[in-house]
């Protein structure tokens, strides 16, 4: 183990049921066994963490959110051989503890123990937090609480970054991309010749587009309501777009491809896109649901239409990142991601809650980054 810590992170904290973060000092304790001390370049501004924010999803407060950063670590704790002090990394926002019976299976997307303690309760994953108010009171961490300038990890979900990828830029790989990445490779299965739409051009649906045209997708259709967010769908390798405020998807992707979809993604978590998205596929397509939706909103379709045509509705969390990680850093470092249109709103570290008040009235077309770092990551 490397030498005494710091004892303190600066952090915004989510405090009660105002949707609004307020800086505070907390105390930070020393990565245990595991668990890895990072100083946080960048995090990145996520629809989930505003789903929080809004509790729209329900998590324990206080809370520090934040679950997509990347950083230099600081500390080591007892047994983590595959990152020292210095290593420049990105963290997966899931952080699996390898031990429980998905991860045992190859699914560590779906890690009993992160879910428990993690997303449930706000601990990591032995079942207590990292941080602390000056009273000794507890502080939830949301993953490993990346709205601060100091985060302690899981080992499971760091991962070393080369010289390559920009540090601040890499922060959007941990969710956005790791989380399009999944939605496209693992479960939508996308190849060349595949027919895709996207529904919902926002930070992950713009992932998704780009990585389905990395993939070898020949048609991508992406729908939204905001012609702008099109616009940078088109950039980012939409082959065609569609405002669904204009126009009815359903006739317009008939007319482009005489057909359904061979795989139709839905990454807003609403129920009006996600029974759209239904309507968009094609016989024997599948259906992906990658996006988080406000509790209590179902999805209601037609059985006999799923059973006649062969209609499959997957749901997707992300993917292992013990696998996906690598291949999305590699990604990275051979320039296949465009970070400067992925990338479209950069903020300060004191701009934080107005990077999700911007979120939440629409404001960000792609995905925002907030710049933490300190000087070490500066320097970098």
């Amino acid at each position: 183990m490397t030498a005494t810590p710091p004892a303190s992170a600066r952090t915004f904290v989510l405090q009660d049921r105002e949707p609004r973060l307020h800086p505070e000092v907390l105390s930070l304790d020393a990565p245990r066994a595991d668990e890895v001390l990072v100083e946080v370049a960048a995090c990145g501004v996520c629809h989930t963490d505003l789903h929080v924010l809004k509790d729209e999803v329900a998590f324990p407060r206080p809370a520090v959110l934040g679950h997509e950063i990347s950083g230099v670590v600081l500390q080591v704790g007892d047994r983590v051989t595959r990152v020292k002090p210095g290593d420049r990394v990105a963290c997966s926002f899931i952080m699996p503890c390898g031990r429980c019976r998905h991860c045992e299976r190859g699914i560590s997307e779906l890690c009993e123990v992160f879910f428990t303690q993690n997303r449930l309760n706000g601990r990591l994953l032995d079942g207590t937090t990292r941080l602390h108010r000056p009273d000794g009171s507890q502080v939830a961490m949301y993953s490993m609480s990346g709205h601060a300038d100091r985060a302690v990890v899981p080992v499971n979900a760091v991962f070393p970054l080369p010289d390559e990828v920009s540090l601040p830029d890499a922060a959007i790989l941990g969710c956005s991309i790791f989380t399009g990445y999944g939605a496209v490779y693992h479960v939508g299965e996308v190849g060349p010749g595949d027919d895709v739409v996207v529904v919902a051009a926002g930070g992950i649906g713009l992932s998704i587009i780009h990585l389905a045209r990395v993939a070898g997708a020949t048609n991508i259709i992406a729908v939204d309501i905001d012609d702008e967010k099109l616009a940078l769908a088109r950039q980012l390798g939409a082959t065609a777009t569609i405002n669904s405020t204009v126009a009815d998807p359903a006739t317009v992707v008939a007319q482009l491809l005489g057909h359904g979809a061979t795989v139709v993604f839905e990454a807003l978590g609403s129920t009006a896109t996600t029974k759209q998205a239904v309507d968009l596929v094609d016989d024997g397509g599948r259906v992906v649901l990658a996006g988080i939706a406000p509790a209590g909103h179902l999805l209601e379709v037609e059985i006999t239409k799923l059973v006649r045509r062969k209609i499959q509705i997957r749901g997707c969390f992300g993917a292992p990142p013990a696998q996906t990680m690598p291949k999305v850093i590699e990604l990275a470092a051979t320039g296949a991601l465009e970070f400067s249109k992925l990338i479209t709103n950069r903020y300060r570290f004191d701009q934080i809650d107005q990077a999700y008040q911007d979120l939440a009235n629409r404001k960000i077309r792609g995905r925002g980054v907030v710049q933490i770092g300190g000087e070490h990551t500066r320097a970098m």
